[in-house]
């Protein structure tokens, strides 16, 4: 059984974030393949707010991920769904790309769905909009219990509402 560990993103994690995200499998869907010194600023700025907040994900000990938890009303998805005050939402990047096609997502996906939902008793769900043409994270989603709940005509994309709920 894999043992993950979340720690909040700073300024510092910026060099491995940014090359992370200039990974083609991640830049194709998040189109940030942004300088280090771009990825210093959002972390910082990330930080500062009430939206979202960056996190560094650990496998065992070894970092291989970066993910965004964020508050639905906050974000601009709550304008494309009837959301809970207390939704959720979550972005992860599987950077480490040794680390790709192994299931680890789908594995880090339910983890972070479990955790939400354990430590804010008000939110009953746990939301994403991935692509829908990127099936290799709509199946990962699936499989970590995110049933899909229609599409989305987001300005970038048209992304499929995957929820996690409590019943799961």
């Amino acid at each position: 059984m894999t043992s993950f560990e979340l720690r909040p993103a700073g300024p510092s994690d910026a060099p491995r974030i940014a090359l992370w995200m200039s990974q083609p499998h991640i830049r194709r869907w998040w189109h940030q393949g942004w300088s280090v010194e771009r990825w210093a600023q959002e972390i910082e700025q990330q930080a500062a707010g009430e939206h979202s907040t960056p996190y560094v994900v650990a496998a065992d000990g070894e970092e291989f991920a970066y993910v965004e938890l964020y508050r639905v009303r906050h974000d601009r998805l709550a304008e494309y769904y009837a959301y809970g005050e207390e939704d959720w939402g979550v972005h992860v990047a599987i950077g480490d790309v040794a680390r790709v096609g192994q299931g680890l997502g789908r594995q880090v996906l339910r983890w972070l769905a479990d955790e939400v939902l354990r430590t804010e008793p008000d939110c009953s769900q746990v939301v994403a909009e991935p692509d829908i043409e990127n099936t290799p994270s709509v199946r990962a989603f699936a499989a970590a219990g995110f049933v899909q709940h229609g599409e989305l005509q987001l300005p970038e994309k048209t992304a499929l509402l995957m929820v996690r709920t409590r019943a799961v």
